[in-house]
């Protein structure tokens, strides 16, 4: 049965979608068996993992309406080695449309279930606000990887998405827990960014992984070649560093850690 994670922040530009693209290809790389689901209407995670967003047949769109199943939906990506069920503009328009239909926020999670077996591992990449699409991928998931910079801004944001997960915890999703905190863009020569990791440690305790993803500019470069950096180069320090964080992940989920 599939582990089904959220990568999640309520704060825009912290390397969300990278973060999702590169830890379901070093999943890839050690041989598991991944879905990626683009919930985001921009669609980046789509183009991250080598699929044309505009030539989609399908997308979670549809799944959300009802109108396909996963299986159908999702394609497979040779180039970064895993399925996707991708999304695009017409996503923008679920929100609106999901309004008023019953099961509004357990749509997506009636549809992962009849393919809970043909995966290891589902990673859900969310849009940066508490919206239904957002809600549909907490209502889903086992558990919300939150990948954040080490800046006192982000602490903050923090403390309303764990404060956001207690809620869905408590009246949606009684499985949702917080899986852990991935440091990303991590430059260890700021003082500041030194301070807010321990801090981090301090108050989270295992709550925040071993591995910690520098900031490195070949994953930057990577979406543009529609690649995740795990794949475009993988010899990068910040290629190694999500191996090492989807090895970690891999290990955690074999010892019940998640």
């Amino acid at each position: 049965m599939a582990e089904i994670f959220c990568i999640a922040n309520q704060k825009g530009g912290v390397g969300k979608t990278t973060t999702t693209v590169n830890l379901a290809a070093g999943l890839a790389k050690l041989g598991q068996r991944v879905l990626l689901v683009d919930l985001d209407p921009q669609g980046n995670a789509t183009m991250g993992s080598g699929i044309d967003k505009r030539e989609l047949v399908a997308s979670v769109y549809d799944v959300l309406l009802e109108n396909e199943g996963v299986a159908d939906a999702a394609v497979h990506s040779p180039k970064a080695g895993y399925h996707v069920l991708g999304a695009n503009r017409e996503l923008a328009g679920a929100e609106v449309e999901l309004v008023e239909v019953e099961r509004r926020e357990r749509r997506l999670a009636a549809a992962l279930a009849e393919v809970k077996d043909n995966y290891d591992f589902v990673l859900i990449d969310c849009p940066p606000a508490l919206s239904m699409l957002t809600l549909n991928g907490l209502c889903s998931a086992h558990g919300v990887i939150v990948p954040m910079q080490c800046e006192y801004f982000a602490l903050e944001g923090l403390t309303d998405l764990v404060n956001t997960i207690k809620q869905v915890h408590g009246n949606l999703n009684r499985s949702l827990k917080l899986i852990g905190l991935l440091r990303v863009m991590y430059d260890p020569r700021i003082t500041l960014q030194q301070q807010v990791s321990e801090q981090l440690k301090a108050h989270f305790g295992d709550k925040v992984f071993d591995s910690v993803i520098p900031r490195n500019v070949r994953l930057a470069e990577a979406p543009s070649y529609g690649l995740p950096g795990v794949v475009f180069d993988p010899s990068a320090k910040g290629s190694k560093a999500f191996v090492a964080f989807a090895q970690e992940m891999v290990d955690r989920v074999q010892r019940g850690q998640v």
